[in-house]
């Protein structure tokens, strides 16, 4: 199995807090632990994300990203476009993006393409990542729904927005990557909780992984202490362990 290294594992985490019950207060620790740890991405839910590009305009290592349908992906195409042009004038480095998990359930395909195919559209240059919310699908209608994304032109197919109680697993990662092959990236979301499951799901093709604070903290913790290394970063804030 692959050993990423303590410098390699921030590169590959977006630190998120997109539960409803997110604070300002975890808001801003997200912010400090990025800076800290030089994590690539952070996200937000759309009404704190502007806080998110004002702390982090001076530091171009880390991105900001921003949420379009989200959780259930069942927003109008016209609002997901809204959002997306919105989150990137506010200065959004990439888009996540929850696909219509409903209509390709009911064989709706053309619906399904055409709702991300917008998205992408919208976005121009700006990174796509069609989270396809596999805790609601077969492995077949995983395949489609990957199929679909790479089609409509999407830089990334994510597992899931976390929000599920069915967690992401290697397994789910190697069907996505047998059918995506290297048209498209991975992206990792709900269940990944050790470094362990970080690296094997690495192996399997995961390039980027949706984790929050706490437990990117806690996975980070692990790399360190591997190498031998002293972390003895504590978060400010009470954070919830949740499912994301």
């Amino acid at each position: 199995m692959t050993r990423l290294s303590t410098q390699e594992i921030p590169r590959l985490i977006d630190i998120s807090a997109v539960r409803t019950d997110v604070t300002l207060d975890e808001v801003n620790e997200i912010v400090r632990i990025a800076k800290k740890y030089n994590f690539i991405c952070t996200f937000v839910m759309p009404c704190f994300t502007d806080i998110l590009i004002n702390q982090l305009k001076n530091d171009s290592d880390i991105l900001v990203g921003g949420v379009v349908g989200f959780p259930s992906g069942a927003d109008l195409t016209k609002t997901k476009v809204d959002t997306t042009l919105n989150m990137i004038k506010a200065g959004c480095n990439e888009i996540d993006m929850v696909i219509n998990v409903g209509a390709l359930k009911s064989s709706q395909y053309d619906l399904v393409y055409e709702d991300i195919k917008a998205v992408v559209d919208a976005a121009k240059d700006i990174p796509v990542k069609a989270i396809i919310e596999i805790a609601y699908l077969t492995d077949d209608e995983i395949r489609i729904a990957s199929r679909l994304a790479v089609k409509a032109g999407v830089t990334y197919v994510k597992t899931g927005t976390g929000w599920a109680s069915k967690p992401s697993t290697v397994e789910t990662v190697k069907i996505i990557k047998e059918e995506v092959k290297d048209k498209a990236l991975i992206k990792v979301a709900g269940g990944v909780r050790t470094l362990a499951t970080l690296e094997e799901m690495y192996d399997a093709g995961a390039r980027r992984f949706g984790i929050s604070m706490t437990s990117a903290l806690n996975i980070l913790r692990e790399a360190y202490k591997r190498e031998g290394l002293t972390f003895d970063t504590y978060t400010d804030v009470e954070l919830k362990v949740n499912n994301y």
